[in-house]
């Protein structure tokens, strides 16, 4: 065959590959290459190696869906779950973790398929969202962890988070009545926020009316305990806190408790005091959300230390790496 012919033969085969029904050849960016350690992208979201993925995102305040870039949906979760004006390493820690929990989310179950969305701004749901609160600090954070993930044996970390752990984290099953092994990159580590939170964040305290407390342990347990005369602490995990309370005969898990209950009200089960008043149940604690993974502010305490957002990844998330997708 004349050399002209086989030429137009390679390119016939290129265009016949990469056309409809045959294979794609899929390319990376010039330049770039994916960490050998780095899990696939989830095949749901049909994207090219070293590609930044195209989200669909439910917008629940509309119930409409948008498709946008993923550093552009990171930017307004990093907006929305973190302090713009934060130190910028605090808030590129909030980067790589919030990547590593929308792409794990997605691998696990799609996203939000309910939704037919891979995301959702519903807080119920997936992460919070709010693109008005977005700055330049915001910005150069996402930025400078663009396409970064956390990953364990080459798997997505779940990139648990929250705002405040008190003295300590907590493992997966005690703060989040995780099913299952807990994962080997959670564990309970000293928070170093405690001594920059502010007190009224801190602490809490609330009082619950009675009749409330029995429907929700109704609810939970399936079983009435009728008007309170007994409450206590009857079992506490590893970190400290509260995972079993006995509501006089009936014992209830203290996380779907807090949950009942509202967990801006009961802030934590990190519970250091409980009476009974008047029929009314009375409790307080210290910290601010589940206590499992990253601690925010002790974060912005590393950051405000000089540490750099790999290093305070690092410090919650014990033995991953951290890897750049795209």
């Amino acid at each position: 065959m004349r050399p002209a012919c086989k030429a137009c033969l390679l390119i016939l085969t290129i265009f016949l590959l990469s056309g409809p029904g045959g294979c794609r050849l899929r390319q990376q960016p010039p330049g770039f290459q994916v960490d050998p350690h780095a899990p696939p992208l989830p095949d749901v979201l049909e994207q090219q190696p070293g590609q930044e993925p195209q989200l669909k995102v439910y917008m629940h305040e509309t119930g409409t869906v948008e498709e946008m870039p993923m550093e552009d949906y990171i930017s307004g979760v990093v907006a929305a779950e973190m302090d713009p004006e934060w130190p910028e390493e605090a808030l590129a820690a909030q980067a790589i973790i919030a990547r590593s929990f929308t792409l794990q989310k997605i691998s696990e179950n799609g996203g939000v398929p309910e939704r037919n969305a891979h995301a959702s701004t519903d807080i119920e749901e997936f992460q919070a969202y709010d693109a008005s609160r977005i700055n330049d600090r915001v910005r150069r954070a996402v930025e400078k962890t663009r396409g970064q993930v956390a990953v364990y044996e080459s798997n997505y970390i779940r990139g648990w988070f929250h705002a405040f752990a008190g003295p300590r984290t907590a493992l997966a099953d005690e703060g989040l009545e995780f099913e299952g092994d807990n994962p080997p990159y959670i564990q309970i580590v000293e928070s170093p926020g405690q001594d920059l939170v502010p007190e009224e964040e801190a602490y809490w305290s609330a009082v619950f009316p009675g009749a409330r407390v029995r429907e929700a342990v109704s609810e939970i347990t399936g079983s009435d305990p009728g008007p309170l005369e007994e409450v206590e602490i009857s079992k506490k995990g590893p970190s400290g806190r509260a995972t079993r309370l006995q509501i006089n005969d009936v014992e209830v898990p203290a996380a779907s408790l807090r949950l009942k209950l509202e967990s801006t009200v009961m802030r934590s089960t990190f519970i250091d005091e409980i009476e009974l008043k008047g029929g009314d149940l009375s409790l307080s604690g210290v910290g601010y959300g589940h206590g499992v993974g990253m601690c925010q502010w002790g974060a912005r305490a590393l950051a405000e230390e000089g540490r750099s957002c790999e290093e305070i990844v690092s410090y919650f998330y014990r033995d991953i790496d951290i890897v750049k997708l795209w």
